[in-house]
Order: C-alpha cells, then sequence, then structure tokens
C-alpha cells in the first residue's frame, strides 16, 4: 500500500500575540508546519520558546480575548481558526486530542476519573454507559494502570501525579483522533511507565494511521519516537529536518548548541529507530 502523502494537518503563517497593558506581545512569529498520517514530527526547544503556546493555538484553547491567533490551521482540509467553540468541543478529543503537560488542568476536581472519561467518550460515540466504561479500563490497562475499575471511582486528588497524566493518556487515544498533540507527556512519569506510554503511542501511529506533534525537551524521546524534527527558538522555528538529518547535520547553530548540550548516553536515532521498528 501506497504511503498517504497528503497532511491530516497543515499549519501555515501562525501568528500569536498577546494582549498586555503595554500593548501587543508576539509570542510566536509566522510558523509554518504539517503532518502526516502515522507520522511524528517532534518539536523542541528550550521552556518559553513557544511550544506550548503553539499546541494550545492549534487546539483554539487560548483565551480569545486575551489573546489573538492569524494564520491557518487546516485538519483534514478544514480550517480550524476562529471556528466557534461549539465546533471545537466537537473536534478535541475525537478528531484531534491534547495531552497536555499539567495533568491536574486535564480533570475536574469535584467529579470522579470515571465520570469524566465516560462522558468524554459517550460525547463523541454511540456507546452506552458499560460500553464506554469497558472501553476506558480497556484504554488504563493499556497505560500500565492496574484495577483500572476502581480508578474509574476516584477522584483526582486521589492519584498521583503520574497516575493522572496515564488517565490523560488512556483518554486522549481511546478514540484513535487523527492527530494527538502530546505536550512533554512521559515529564511525570518514570523510566518503565515512560516507555510504556511512548511503546504505546507508537502503537497508536501504526494501527490507526494517526498522527502525532510529540512536543518535548527530552531529545531522547525525540531519537526514539520522531520521524521529523521542528527546532523552535523565541517563537519562531528555526530549522526543520528528518530526524537522521538533524541529529547528524545540524544546521543552525541554536540546534547544534541543544544537540551539544545532550547528555552524551542519549540512544541514538539509528539505534533508537532499529528498537522500535
Amino acid at each position: 500500500m501506497a504511503e498517504q502523502t497528503s497532511p491530516v494537518l497543515q499549519v501555515k503563517d501562525l501568528k500569536v500575540t498577546v494582549k498586555t497593558e503595554q500593548g501587543k506581545l508576539p509570542l510566536v512569529h509566522s510558523i509554518d508546519f504539517e503532518l502526516k498520517p502515522g507520522r511524528v514530527l517532534g518539536l523542541v526547544g528550550e521552556s518559553g520558546s513557544g511550544k506550548t503556546v503553539t499546541s494550545l493555538a492549534l487546539m483554539q484553547m487560548l483565551e480569545r480575548k486575551a489573546s489573538e491567533v492569524e494564520g491557518s490551521i487546516r485538519l483534514n482540509g478544514r480550517e480550524l481558526n476562529g471556528r466557534k467553540e461549539e465546533d471545537m468541543r466537537r473536534i478535541r478529543g475525537k478528531e484531534v486530542a491534547l495531552i497536555m503537560q499539567n495533568p491536574m488542568n486535564a480533570f475536574s476536581p469535584v467529579y470522579p476519573i470515571g465520570t469524566q472519561f465516560i462522558e468524554t467518550i459517550r460525547t463523541h460515540t454511540s456507546l452506552s454507559k458499560k460500553q464506554a466504561a469497558e472501553l476506558a479500563c480497556s484504554a488504563m490497562s493499556d497505560v500500565n494502570l492496574p484495577h483500572s475499575s476502581e480508578l474509574l471511582r476516584k477522584y483526582p486528588f486521589e492519584l498521583s501525579g503520574g497516575m493522572l497524566q496515564r488517565v490523560m493518556i488512556a483518554l486522549s487515544v481511546c478514540l484513535n483522533p487523527s492527530v494527538i498533540i502530546a505536550d512533554e507527556p512521559t515529564t511525570a512519569l518514570d523510566v518503565t511507565n515512560q516507555l510504556q506510554v511512548l511503546r504505546l503511542l507508537d502503537r497508536v501511529r501504526q494501527d490507526h494511521g494517526t498522527a502525532i506533534l510529540l512536543i518535548s525537551h527530552d531529545l531522547g524521546v525525540i531519537a526514539e519516537m520522531a520521524d521529523d524534527v521542528a527546532v523552535m527558538q523565541q517563537g519562531r522555528i528555526v530549522e526543520q529536518a528528518d530526524v537522521f538529518e538533524l541529529f547528524d547535520h545540524p544546521k543552525h547553530a541554536y540546534t547544534q548548541t541543544l544537540l551539544a548540550a545532550r547528555p552524551m548516553l542519549q540512544i541514538s536515532p539509528e539505534m533508537a529507530h532499529c528498537i522500535w521498528s
């Protein structure tokens, strides 16, 4: 079967500004990239470079009164930028999912995990409550969360940060969205669960052709998962390349600095891709 080459997500001339008392402050400057089905684009850069702001702009989750998003964000040919909030609620979770950096922000503290998980599934599917609960349990087992039926009855404060992050990841992948935006998905996890989560994302990509925007400062994770890499500095993408080309022959001075700062025991892209193939 020939590889599908048409992008599932196209971002063109994306600009993000916030409104302050002193005037408009630009955070993201005219960036362009695209995601193709079944491929992973790694977005790397230091803290404050604009990676998370970019992810929130793609999801149309920035406060509209306090910020402006310009440019084009096309998902399967449909423009997302400026779309009404009620339309975006139908798209988020089903067609494009966000794995947030802070799992505590993903859940309401006043409802059990199961209530929120099952409601999200039923909003986007015709599954019964029982079927949705079974899907939720299966998805949580996939991210190494035992006794999932018991976890559904717990409140967010009863789970550790790492457990909440895995619940959020399970919720994001269970409906097989066209695009997953993963913002530091392994930050709160130990090494064992990091590997479990990366394997899950890789399996979703392979089995369902999901495109993944993987945001991370961890170059080891990028080497293991990404097909292509975009390097972000001060709100601009300063270099984009195939993962092998970028790691072996970085062209921009900032990229060279990032790679020089990584620990010497980092796995090489070639070895990582052999392990994951």
